[in-house]
């Protein structure tokens, strides 16, 4: 099974780029209140992309047997998972105002670069450690 680490990794990271990528121009989008926003396809692609991104995600865990509990930088990045989809929300379509989804747009890219530092630092300080 670990024959396919690799590949399965390159898969999420890949995930991970087009998940954020895809973000960065709907909250753009949503910023601005562009009509684009409403059409199906971009309603279902972010749910393919992040659905895929999250089981490599489970994938790669399981295949290297490490689980949140035993792991704080783990525990940390899913737990800034939780902050990244709410923050997310709020700035594609929760949010009242243009300035209020632009906000949360910029405080779910940052929540999305710390949790990129815990997966390479392996530690909860992300780049600070």
């Amino acid at each position: 099974m670990l024959e396919y680490y690799l590949p399965i990794k390159h898969l999420h990271i890949t995930a991970a780029t087009l998940s954020l990528a895809f973000f960065a121009v709907r909250a753009w989008w949503s910023v601005r209140e562009a009509p684009l926003l409403q059409q199906r396809w971009v309603k279902v692609a972010p749910h393919l992309i992040d659905t895929s991104l999250l089981v490599l995600g489970v994938v790669l865990m399981v295949m290297l047997s490490m689980w949140p509990h035993q792991h704080p930088w783990l525990a940390a990045k899913l737990v800034a998972l939780l902050a990244y989809i709410g923050l997310g929300t709020i700035a594609i379509k929760r949010g009242r105002t243009p300035r209020v989804r632009a906000v949360a747009a910029l405080a779910a890219v940052a929540t999305f670069a710390y949790m990129l530092g815990t997966a390479i630092r392996h530690s909860p300080l992300s780049w600070l450690a």
